[in-house]
């Protein structure tokens, strides 16, 4: 991860400044394992007390003893400094820390001013989450499937959206009855197949929003995954489960689907990268549908280069440099030229647009490109039209089963199946023609430029957020998501924004067939804004 100073940190500054110089020094010794420098960090004498969920350890001898066999702890960044007065000479400082293998953890820790010296004399540790959480994974092992013991994504793991056919196991589809009636799949999805050729090992099968119809991250039936950027908030779906096992380390690679942003909006609200592919460039074979004229394969990963090593083995003919790419263009660069649609900036909120318009500034000074603003058309007339044949679509696929189980789907879900089922062919035809247009001139806008824009109008909304609320941000982020679906273009997510503390990715989206150049591109934009891909 990116060196970060302690004086930088989010709420350093009312820390006193010999309270955050040891501090400082603590952290330092922590990652360096310096275990007399930590041993010096804790006050001397039987009272002390670490505690951790394994247990609570009472007096520095024992501390010291347990930090001698514990080892290092991983690779991580403070994120977040909360610092108050207790008393005289005695403080509080809670830190949020981020860890380089992805994960958050909290310290909480009371500092004794002894003898002029700053000393730890209790300190509880709540690490990242490791332990199998059911509202994320459906089925995980240790791994759930080896993958290629060579390749180009050896070591790696994958959590595999439960949409996916594997060879032995149910799909699920988010809901419990459906998996009830399904039968064990007698091919793995060639998707999955791919990665585990790369040397990839599949962890687990994660959860999704009920057959995929949902941006928000919720199930009615497991619970809603935890949200690895912003504790208390929603994940994002409908690929919720894959992402929040690649925010939170249980997983290197989310296998997931984009219909109308279901890889955006997590990879947006859990500080992830999220790629939504060219239409039809990934094989849909083994994948369960929603709506066939937009549904999209896609990857989440916590950085820019093992998003570029998916792509280079996933969309390359077979990962060699000699060999001529099948997709074409996908090899040479995209221009370094991005139109920015107004109407975008528009639907976003006040907060994510100052953020953005901050970080087009960063690019000029740093890595000076061409930006025009210019717009692409009415976003609703983007979404009215992509709702019906979503919908339709949705309804063919899955109409039959939803009539013969009228009680299995969870409230918000069974009103999106109730509107689909009472559009007619006039409308759904109607429609189609509606997005022609829309589509081509689309297209046209990435001819010669990148569309740069805030990927969802802000940050992930909490999971205690009112219904109407939710309702309301999820037909927001809709407008912005649908444009690229109803033109088949990739688009990738990239955690570039901060506000209020949370993550919000900015999206950039191109020619179709350029993913693997998109990606590259992306990652030029982190350094040039973020100094780092690592925000």
């Amino acid at each position: 991860m990116g060196e970060t100073r302690i004086e930088d940190v989010d709420g350093a500054a009312s820390v006193p400044a010999d309270l955050l110089a040891a501090f400082a020094s603590y952290e330092r010794a922590i990652m360096a394992n310096d275990l007399d420098a930590l041993d010096a960090a804790f006050a001397p004498g039987a009272g002390t007390m670490r505690g951790d969920g394994a247990g609570l350890l009472v007096g520095h001898d024992a501390i010291s003893a347990f930090r001698g066999l514990r080892g290092g702890v991983p690779p991580r960044v403070i994120e977040r400094i909360e610092h108050r007065v207790l008393a005289p000479a005695v403080s509080l400082i809670v830190s949020v820390s981020r860890f380089a293998g992805g994960g958050t953890g909290l310290q909480t820790q009371i500092w004794e001013c002894i003898d002029g010296r700053w000393l730890i004399t209790a300190a509880h540790v709540t690490p990242r989450a490791q332990a199998l959480d059911r509202s994320v994974w459906r089925t995980v092992g240790d791994p759930l499937w080896q993958g290629a013991w060579e390749g180009m994504l050896a070591g790696l793991t994958v959590a595999v959206k439960d949409l996916f056919a594997i060879k032995g196991y149910r799909i699920g589809a988010g809901n419990p009855a459906f998996l009830a009636e399904a039968r064990a799949e007698h091919t793995t999805a060639a998707a999955v197949a791919d990665l585990l050729r790369a040397g990839a090992s599949l962890r687990g099968i994660a959860r999704t929003d009920e057959f995929a119809y949902s941006i928000a991250g919720d199930n009615a039936h497991y619970g809603t995954p935890p949200n690895g950027a912003v504790p208390g908030a929603l994940p994002g779906g409908s690929s919720s489960g894959p992402a929040s096992a690649v925010a939170n380390g249980q997983a290197d690679i989310g296998l997931a689907t984009d219909t109308a942003g279901s890889v955006r909006v997590p990879a947006s609200y859990q500080g992830l990268w999220g790629l939504r592919t060219t239409h039809g460039l990934v094989p849909r074979q083994g994948l369960l549908p929603l709506a066939q004229s937009f549904d999209t394969i896609g990857w989440l990963t916590r950085d820019g280069d093992t998003m570029q090593r998916v792509v280079d083995w996933c969309l390359s003919y077979d990962g060699s440099a000699s060999t001529e790419n099948v997709y074409g263009e996908s090899d040479d660069d995209l221009p370094w030229r991005f139109l920015v649609p107004t109407e975008a900036l528009a639907a976003v909120e006040p907060a994510t647009r100052a953020a953005f318009e901050e970080l087009l500034a960063r690019l000029q000074e740093a890595d000076a490109a061409p930006v025009v603003h210019a717009s692409i058309g009415d976003l609703d007339g983007y979404l009215a039209p992509f709702r019906t044949v979503q919908g339709a679509e949705a309804w063919r696929n899955n109409g039959d089963w939803v009539q013969a189980h009228p009680d299995a789907l969870g409230a918000a879900v069974a009103e999106r199946f109730a509107a689909a089922s009472v559009i007619t062919a006039a409308q759904e035809s109607d429609a189609r023609r509606a997005l022609e247009p829309l589509a081509a001139a689309l297209q046209a806008c990435v001819e010669d430029a990148v569309i740069l824009m805030p990927a969802v109008p802000g940050p992930a909304p909490l999971r205690t957020a009112a219904g109407d609320r939710i309702d309301a941000v999820r037909a927001a982020t809709l407008r912005l998501t649908t444009p690229a679906a109803v033109a088949g273009l990739p688009s990738l997510s990239i955690p570039l924004l901060r506000v209020d503390g949370a993550p919000v990715g900015v999206c950039v989206t191109a020619r179709a067939g350029t993913d693997i150049a998109l990606v590259r591109l992306a990652r030029r934009l982190a350094r040039a804004t973020l100094r780092s891909e690592l925000p």
